[in-house]
């Protein structure tokens, strides 16, 4: 008797923030914990914070994984599956990793399509429903670290405030 595929459960982060939004001709996007100096293109409210893979060649596709079927019939998702294919993915190339693309596209790659050395990617979402990003993240705004950014800031890198932000930018 088979065991029940279990639900796709992408790991993420809800925050509540403001997604700062600079740039001319190549947009910036960061996410404000507090109210920012910048007042133009910000949005307001509660977000779903995603991590994506790259994908081996192809580095402006990643993927968000929610499930990951490894060749001997393990299945995993959320947490476990993350920290599988960062901590123990090489032991296992073949292994299935399902989940939604960048541009929403629902897709399935082997572990050895996805190139683990690049940069982890973090994108905003509306909510968890929602399967199309609103941006791919630069920068994480907080005066401090707390345990409700850790993971966001594993991946991002944390200004004071977002006048650093913008002094690095060449905008």
């Amino acid at each position: 008797m088979s065991r029940a595929i279990p639900e796709r459960q992408p790991i993420h982060d809800i925050i509540q923030g403001y997604l700062l939004n600079v740039g001319e001709g190549k947009r910036h996007f960061a996410l404000a914990l507090n109210p920012p100096k910048i007042t133009q293109n910000m949005q307001h409210g509660q977000f779903v914070v995603r991590y994506a893979i790259p994908y081996l060649g192809k580095p402006h596709y990643a993927i968000v994984p929610d499930l990951v079927a490894l060749d001997y019939g393990d299945i995993l998702t959320g947490e476990e599956a993350w920290n599988f294919l960062l901590k123990r993915s090489n032991l296992h190339p073949r292994a299935d990793v399902l989940g939604y693309r960048n541009d929403g596209v629902d897709e399935q790659v082997t572990v050895k399509m996805l190139d683990l050395a690049l940069p982890i990617q973090v994108y905003l979402y509306e909510s968890v429903d929602t399967r199309i990003p609103i941006c791919q993240l630069e920068a994480i705004i907080a005066s401090e670290e707390t345990p409700s950014i850790a993971r966001i800031c594993q991946y991002l890198v944390r200004y004071n405030d977002d006048k650093a932000w913008l002094e690095t930018l060449s905008v």
